[in-house]
């Protein structure tokens, strides 16, 4: 009987926030990201952010990246599809936790490798980090975060790759326009 009583105040406590601190919100994120054996490059993309109480909100973003490994002979290009739970303690600075789904295609430099064919693929990964989203006016937020991605591309094809982490953490900063 507790428990459902419990239960059922932790329900309310969490619904019932002001009306007010429901937003909607899009706009462009650019970024940086270094996986361990990969070069580093920039990012960009569009985000859109859903606040449904003052502490929980839900981001869904898509971007492009581009990386490269093995001395330039494998370039790898990505649109990551990804949703993001995020936890707000404190108004401004979020905790994120979130799966994404990354559209892949991984092109081989076929002057010094003629026998690698380019491929694209599809992965799920997994992510976390947090972060600050600061109004700098009455409808548009400035967000920064890092985060980091468990993403283990399997480098199969390219002989001697067996060890190679793709895993990247990604700082990236947006602008949300509130709807």
């Amino acid at each position: 009987m507790w428990k459902k009583v419990l239960l059922i105040m932790g329900l309310i406590t969490i619904f019932a926030a002001p009306v007010n601190s429901q937003s909607i919100a899009i706009g462009p994120q650019v970024g940086y990201y270094k996986a361990q054996d990969a070069d580093g490059s920039f990012m960009g993309g569009l985000a859109w952010r859903f606040k449904s109480a003052e502490i929980f909100g839900l981001e869904a973003s898509i971007n492009y990246r581009q990386e490269k490994y093995f001395n330039d002979v494998l370039t790898v290009r990505s649109w990551p599809v990804m949703v993001t739970g995020l936890i707000y303690p404190v108004p401004i600075v979020y905790g994120a936790i979130g799966v994404g789904w990354y559209n892949t295609t991984f092109d081989y430099d076929q002057t010094r490798f003629p026998s690698l064919k380019d491929e694209t693929k599809q992965k799920f990964g997994w992510h976390f980090g947090g972060g600050v989203e600061l109004p700098v006016g009455l409808k548009i937020n400035l967000t920064g975060d890092i985060r980091y991605v468990f993403l283990n591309y399997a480098f199969q094809e390219f002989p001697g790759s067996g060890d190679k982490n793709s895993n990247f953490f990604v700082i990236a900063v947006g602008f949300l326009f509130v709807l």
